[in-house]
């Protein structure tokens, strides 16, 4: 991705920041050294603090006796010990717009979705799950390495990937090829990553299902967990620092919270009142481990209000739902300029990869009662078609043709010759230095002395 600030921009937008304490002004006036402490930038009082006190409790005390004016803000001063509970009486309850059965709640407010719309995220939905289905039997047949679906998230894919804008700057886990395909990456660009040909953007040099788009914002997933935290909050804060009119969406699972940078993360976006959003994919499982292992809180939506962001907690099994809290939380995080904590309740219904089988340690009767009863598309497609967009014969129709179209990327992948040898060692370095100058020396060593040990289909 291009550079998102340089020194001299960095530096330019520094001296134009304002500060509230005097002390401040006084430093940058007397000072010829630039050091970069305390500063953000102000903001429309994201998050401010606002006092409320029980006037009966106060009564004869006063201001001095009953507010502590601490530096991080005002605090009431009480004579009774009384340490706050765990958790609250009652869960965070989850946002919902459709029930099980594909019909409106009543009262439900929601985001309204046009005909087109509709028709494009159901449509996409599908293409998603078809495209999972047959790239997973691809690696079962030996002719992929590695694959992972986002079986039973279809829903959190499209839905919150139509509430963006293509400006929006997307960070993803690795559960969200759906947002990159809403964006338009093609069935034929999945498949030359998927087999690392010499089409993939990355030359054959990340593992599959590590996609990236430089066209389409979406930074190329990152093996390690959590990593894309506190990079969202910097280039959420980027975004502010140009007045840009858009927001970061960096996703993660609920296994990720248990990581040590969704706390940095989160504090640094609510410090600095970066517009990012925090999607939460809660699908219960951190690979062999459930939630109820991970944490004893309410959930991760409870979790924010810690870090002083806003959060809400929704059914990521509802597509409308999802479409509406994000299309909400986008409004809230680049015109207030503050992040906002979004926890999505769903299930993941297929096993964690193809190196993994969940029937070891949960239940199939559990899997099955949430991939047959409560599927996200199965779900939409009630709604779309009670609304009279969607017919039998449509469904048929697509499913058919996105099947085609998918086995044709996959064949045509197949033909198209592997990255040379030399490009393991280039893109990195202007001029390539001499400890890679003799790693590359050896390996080709090694490749003639052991032929039969590499693959026969990269150019040497």
């Amino acid at each position: 991705m291009k550079m998102l600030f340089s020194k001299s921009r960095v530096l330019n937008h520094f001296v134009q920041w304002r500060s509230k304490e005097c002390w401040y002004h006084y430093y940058m006036k007397k000072s010829a050294a630039i050091n970069f402490i305390h500063r953000r930038f102000e903001s429309i009082k994201a998050g401010e603090q606002i006092d409320l006190y029980n006037e009966d409790f106060h009564d004869g005390l006063n201001d001095d006796q009953q507010i502590l004016n601490f530096p991080g803000g005002r605090v009431p001063i009480t004579s009774q010990m009384k340490f706050i509970s765990e958790s609250s009486e009652q869960r965070l309850p989850c946002y919902r717009v459709l029930d099980d059965d594909g019909y409106l709640i009543s009262g439900s407010i929601f985001e309204q979705v046009s005909k087109g719309l509709a028709v494009n995220m159901y449509s996409t939905m599908i293409a998603l799950e078809t495209m999972d289905r047959i790239f997973y039997e691809a690696q079962r047949q030996g002719r992929l390495s590695f694959y992972l679906t986002s079986t039973g998230e279809e829903a959190i894919n499209i839905a919150s990937a139509a509430a963006l804008t293509p400006h929006d700057i997307v960070l993803p886990q690795y559960r969200e090829p759906g947002v990159l395909l809403w964006r338009g990456f093609t069935l034929q660009e999945f498949a030359d990553q998927l087999l690392g040909n010499k089409a993939d953007y990355g030359k054959g040099r990340q593992m599959p299902i590590h996609y990236g788009s430089n066209k389409l914002n979406y930074f190329t997933v990152s093996s390690p967990l959590t990593t894309q935290l506190p990079q969202a909050a910097g280039v959420a804060y980027s975004l502010k620092m140009d007045k840009k009119d858009a927001c970061v969406v960096v996703y993660f699972g609920d296994g990720s919270t248990s990581e040590g940078d969704f706390h940095a993360g989160l504090n640094f976006a609510a410090v600095m009142e970066a517009p990012v959003i925090f999607f939460c994919r809660n699908n219960g499982w951190a690979i062999s481990t459930p939630v109820t292992e991970q944490f004893r809180s309410d959930g991760i939506a409870i979790k924010g209000q810690a870090y002083g962001i806003r959060s809400i907690r929704v059914d990521g099994n509802d597509a409308l739902a999802v479409y509406s809290v994000v299309r909400a939380a986008r409004q809230k995080a680049i015109k207030e300029q503050r992040p906002i904590l979004v926890e999505a309740m769903t299930y993941r219904v297929s096993h964690h990869s193809t190196s993994d089988d969940s029937t070891k340690y949960r239940c199939v009767k559990e899997i099955e009662q949430w991939r047959t009863g409560k599927s996200p598309i199965t779900r939409f497609r009630k709604w779309i078609q009670r609304n009279g967009w969607w017919a039998d014969q449509n469904e048929t129709e697509l499913r058919g043709n996105i099947r085609r179209q998918v086995v044709e990327a996959i064949q045509g992948a197949e033909k198209v010759e592997k990255p040379p040898l030399a490009d393991l060692f280039g893109d990195v370095y202007d001029k390539i230095p001499s400890n890679l100058l003799e790693q590359e020396r050896f390996i080709r060593e090694n490749i003639k002395r052991y032929p039969k040990e590499y693959p026969t289909d990269v150019p040497i």
